[in-house]
């Protein structure tokens, strides 16, 4: 698959279908790991970086259970194809800047399993599902990592773990985490509260696309912080705990706001389906924001559409690289405010005709 292929496709972690998709777009479960006689990739050689890729390839060649899933090479591509895919959660932001001739990423069709390679680890192992689903994106990427495993040699210490570039992974090099939407606890502004809370039992959160970006649109990514000295069972436990409490206090926040200031609620959530129904201009950030108004109304059941699946595909296909490729050239950022304009009043005229029906 090419990424003018994968532009035209959704990722299956987008179509709402997991526990609490209407607040937790999605969960995800990574695992840092790094081969065994080999420098982390920081302090690698160009030699051994290319080693490190042709080892992974060749794993996958022998794989029958790996077959599958296709390679893209991150050297040849644009800076909009990079962005793409992180703008599809696929890479990270320090992978698409990378100069590195021997970094790339594997995935599945449906983008559900990836692998960055030559990231800060040699690899990086992610499953990603709709909803609050830590248990299934766990044992998803654990099987990928057992067939890995039993073709790679692991770089791993008996007293430690194993053994990875950032200290913090060092241990089951498992992260797992949940994008999390919570427009309720920010217009109550009880959000640095909870996420004070968050902190203090040792999990993290982060900005829309992971470590080091922006919160848009009261979505949040919150995630474990340590694996030393933890088995992956009481990382996902604890998360999930944590997690389900921030819904808990989410939806006490939209009840109060029900109780409190229905009116105003009802307005600001009408308007903002208003704007996005007949916009001719949209940055990034105002439909961000519009679209956590529109999302919070429909899960209330304060607006009748749209769905959350053509939601959650919006959020993807109207950020600035897939507009472009959309496109077929290079936009200004004016054109693209018109772009996305234009592409989210076609969708949500689709989403209401077919909730008419």
């Amino acid at each position: 698959m090419t990424i003018d292929q994968l532009v035209h496709h959704f990722a299956g972690w987008l179509d709402s279908s997991g526990e609490y998709s209407e607040i937790v777009i999605s969960s995800r479960a990574r695992l840092a790991r790094n081969l065994d006689s080999v420098p982390f990739a920081s302090r690698a050689s160009e030699a051994q970086l290319s080693q490190v890729l042709n080892n992974v390839l060749a794993a996958r060649e022998r794989s029958s259970y790996l077959k599958d899933i296709f390679f893209i090479d991150i050297s040849q591509l644009s800076k909009i194809d990079r962005q793409i895919l992180v703008e599809r959660h696929l890479i990270s932001p320090g992978l698409a800047e990378g100069k590195d001739q021997h970094q790339g990423i594997l995935l599945d069709e449906q983008e559900l399993v990836s692998v960055m390679v030559n990231e800060e680890d040699h690899l990086r192992l992610q499953a990603m599902q709709s909803g609050l689903q830590l248990q299934e994106v766990w044992a998803l990427v654990d099987k990928f990592d057992d067939e890995f495993s039993r073709l790679l040699e692991y770089s791993f210490s008996e007293k430690l773990g194993y053994l990875t570039a950032c200290p913090s992974n060092v241990g089951t090099g498992l992260r797992i985490s949940v994008l999390i939407h919570l427009p309720a606890l920010v217009l109550t502004r009880e959000i640095e509260k909870v996420l004070r809370a968050i902190t203090q039992v040792g999990m993290t959160v982060r900005g829309f696309y992971g470590e080091g970006t922006e919160v848009l649109g009261n979505f949040f990514q919150i995630s474990n912080q340590v694996t030393l000295g933890k088995s992956e069972e009481q990382i996902i436990g604890s998360l999930k705990k944590i997690v389900t409490e921030v819904i808990e206090s989410e939806l006490k926040s939209r009840q109060t706001l029900i109780n409190d200031a229905r009116y105003q609620l009802e307005d600001k959530i009408w308007r903002a389906l208003g704007i996005l129904e007949n916009a001719r201009l949209l940055t990034t950030e105002e439909f961000m924001n519009l679209c956590s108004a529109v999302r919070l109304g429909r899960s209330m059941e304060l607006i009748p559409y749209p769905d959350f699946k053509t939601l959650n595909q919006l959020i993807v296909m109207v950020q600035p690289s897939h507009l472009q490729k959309l496109a077929g050239r290079y936009l200004e950022s004016s054109e693209r405010d018109i772009f996305r304009a234009n592409i989210v009043r076609e969708r949500l005229q689709g989403a209401k005709t077919s909730q008419d029906r």
